[in-house]
C-alpha cells in the first residue's frame, strides 16, 4: 500500500449529504406548513454554503453558522421564526440521514484491514457520530476528528496538528486525505503537508490542485496500489 494512514471526509465522500439535507429540509418545511420549492431550496443551499465558507475562514463559529441560517432564510421569505429552535428540528431530521455513497461501506471495511482509517470532518459532532453509526461505518475508524470538538476546522493547520498528535507512528509521507471539498479537504491536506485525493465528478481550474483526482471511491485502489 502506498499509504498506511487514510483520512476520510464524511459528507459527499462516504455518505450522501445531499440526500440527507433534502430529506431534512422537506420534513422541516412540512412541519411549518410550507412548500419547499426548488427556488427556496437553492436559496438555502447558497446561504448555507456561504456561511460554512466563513467558518472555514475562521470568521464564524459552527454554532453561529447553524443557529442563524434558518432565521435568515425565513426572513427572506417574509416569515419570522425562532432560528435556533428551527435548527434543532432540522438537526433531528438531518441526523437520520445516513445513505451511503455507492459501495463506500464495503470499501471502508476492506481498507480497514490494510491501513489505519480516520475521519476528519467539519460537521457537527453529534450528527456525524449518529450518521456514521447508523451507516455501520463507525467501527472501521480508529478515531473521529471533528472540528467542533477540536476547536479548529479544516483547512486550518491546527486541525491536522491536533489529529496528528493522536495518530500513533504517523508518517506524513504515508498519509493521505480523501474528500470532496477543494477548499476544506484538499487545501487542508496541503496545509498539513500530506498528499490529497479529491473525490469529485467535476473538473476544476482552481489554484487548489489535489495530488490525485478520482470520480468514484473505487478508484482509490488504483492510487493505493501505485
Amino acid at each position: 500500500m502506498k499509504y498506511n494512514t487514510l483520512l476520510f471526509d464524511v459528507d459527499d465522500t462516504l455518505l450522501d449529504f445531499k440526500d440527507a439535507e433534502n430529506q431534512a429540509l422537506q420534513s422541516l418545511f412540512r412541519d411549518v406548513g410550507m412548500e419547499l420549492t426548488s427556488e427556496i431550496e437553492q436559496t438555502y443551499k447558497t446561504l448555507n454554503h456561504q456561511r460554512w465558507k466563513e467558518y472555514e475562514k475562521g470568521n464564524m463559529t459552527s454554532e453561529e453558522v447553524v443557529n442563524g441560517r434558518f432565521g435568515l432564510l425565513f426572513e427572506g421569505l417574509g416569515v419570522a421564526v425562532d432560528s435556533s429552535a428551527m435548527e434543532k428540528s432540522y438537526r433531528h431530521y438531518l441526523n437520520q440521514g445516513h445513505k451511503l455513497l455507492g459501495n463506500s461501506l464495503e470499501i471502508i471495511q476492506d481498507l480497514s484491514k490494510k491501513a489505519s482509517l480516520y475521519v476528519v470532518t467539519n460537521g457537527v459532532a453529534a450528527t456525524q457520530f449518529q450518521r456514521l453509526t447508523d451507516a455501520k461505518l463507525l467501527p472501521y475508524f480508529k478515531e473521529i476528528f471533528v472540528s467542533e470538538t477540536i476547536g479548529h476546522q479544516k483547512p486550518k493547520r491546527e486541525f491536522f496538528d491536533h489529529a496528528f498528535t493522536r495518530i500513533p507512528q504517523l508518517d506524513k509521507e504515508e498519509t493521505v486525505i480523501i474528500g470532496d471539498s477543494l477548499s476544506s479537504d484538499i487545501q487542508g491536506g496541503k496545509n498539513a503537508g500530506i498528499d490529497t485525493i479529491w473525490l469529485s465528478q467535476q473538473t476544476t481550474d482552481s489554484e487548489i490542485q489535489p495530488t490525485f483526482h478520482i470520480q468514484s471511491l473505487e478508484e482509490i485502489y488504483r492510487i493505493l496500489a501505485s
